[in-house]
């Protein structure tokens, strides 16, 4: 019998090979993805990871001062918005909605730039691993080239990093704590 802990092992070495040889699967190198893909361990648990992902007061410390706003249920209406003002800043649908492991939701953007691209989807996917949380987030269904996908692949490892700090410190990343247009140039 295998233990968990080798099985753990061995997920964790596939996924590494799988980024090493930089394929996704649509064949295509990660440069040229339209997917993007973040994985994280956090030393919580995975009950914390997902209230951290719904609780607006947790939202605003590490994801630039705004609210995820939701009835949370399949099919609801989910808002992005500016913490203070209610700026909307991505609109989309609950698309899946299984408390503590797993969030599904279409995004598009709400500007008139954005607006013009196909909405795309994010999953956040979280798990107990070892003795710690993992946390996967898929963002898919992205347009190769577009300011979507620019935006994300700047914009994510940013938001999770201050919240992987956050739960396992009590603090976020003082970058993310105010509002901001994007990442540095």
């Amino acid at each position: 019998m295998v233990s968990t802990e080798h099985t753990a092992t061995a997920r964790l070495a596939a996924e590494w090979f799988r980024w090493y040889l930089g394929s996704d699967v649509a064949g295509k190198g990660i440069e040229d993805s339209a997917e993007f893909v973040y994985v994280t361990y956090i030393n919580t648990t995975p009950e914390k990871v997902w209230n951290a992902l719904i609780d607006n007061e947790i939202i605003k410390q590490y994801w630039g001062r705004h609210k995820n706003v939701s009835d949370w249920k399949v099919g609801s209406t989910w808002l992005h918005q500016d913490y203070d003002s209610g700026a909307i800043d991505i609109d989309g649908k609950v698309v899946e909605f299984d408390p503590h492991q797993r969030l599904v939701l279409t995004w598009s953007g709400a500007n008139e730039d954005l607006r013009k691209e196909k909405p795309s989807q994010v999953t956040f996917e979280i798990e107990p691993f070892l003795e710690v949380a993992r946390l996967t987030v898929t963002h898919d269904e992205l347009e190769a080239g577009s300011k979507m996908l620019e935006g994300i692949k700047a914009g994510w490892p940013m938001v999770l990093s201050s919240l992987k700090t956050l739960l396992e410190t009590g603090k976020p990343l003082q970058m993310t704590t105010r509002r901001w247009s994007g990442p540095p140039e």
